[in-house]
């Protein structure tokens, strides 16, 4: 598979404060998904050194983390040997909103990109789906606390989950789920690219000069 659908943009904008109305109109806020060991980080490396190379200022960050608040949940959400389910959406939440506004926001204001590994879409998927805790809901709790802070593109990286899974070596709590629970989140992240403008699918056995080729070219 290709890219399936090129689109962007904030909602709710209306409502928004004049805060996000000026972050909607930069449009350079490019987010990766995927599941687990599907090639996140190594597109995100490559993709901020091509933009980079055209004389952007861009910034990496990831999901969970990005901040001291959001690397001490992170700590939490992998490495706990057990987490309540619903626990886990607040914490994943929690960070997110530290992380919109303390790093995605600034870096947007002053005209850079921002490129992200993981956003509130793998809650989507991976709580709503996956934890079967409902994608609206999780949705909903998520897009409350990023108050218009979200991403104008969405690019999954689609890999078939047995073998994403073997290219794991250090597989934390969540990306030791298995096949079947990361088949419920591939199945979410479809069906996004049915219902959201924003999501596109990209094959994610591509090259990665190939994928960021494909990324570049939507993004321009």
């Amino acid at each position: 598979m290709g890219v399936d659908r090129i689109s962007g943009g904030y909602v709710n904008l209306d409502n928004a404060s004049p805060v996000l109305v000026t972050v909607a109109f930069v449009k350079r806020y490019v987010a990766l998904e995927g599941g687990d060991g599907s090639g996140k980080s190594t597109i995100a490396a490559a993709l901020s050194a091509r933009l980079e190379a055209l004389g952007n200022d861009v910034i990496v960050v990831r999901e969970p983390g990005g901040t001291q608040v959001g690397e001490a949940i992170r700590g939490l959400l992998l490495d706990s040997e057990k987490l309540d389910d619903w626990a886990e959406v607040f914490l994943f939440a929690a960070q997110r909103a530290e992380l919109a506004r303390e790093v995605i926001v600034p870096a947007l204001e002053a005209g850079g990109w921002v490129i992200s590994d993981r956003t509130y879409y793998s809650s989507i998927a991976y709580q709503g789906r996956g934890r079967g805790l409902g994608e609206e809901r999780v949705r909903h709790i998520n897009e409350v606390g990023l108050d218009g802070v979200v991403p104008d593109w969405v690019f999954v990286l689609d890999v078939d989950p047995v073998s994403a899974l073997a290219r794991q070596h250090d597989p934390d709590r969540i990306g030791k789920q298995g096949v079947e629970f990361q088949e419920a989140v591939r199945a979410s992240y479809i069906a996004l690219a049915d219902t959201d403008d924003k999501v596109s699918i990209v094959d994610g056995n591509r090259t990665v000069e190939e994928i960021v080729d494909l990324i570049v070219e939507a993004v321009s």
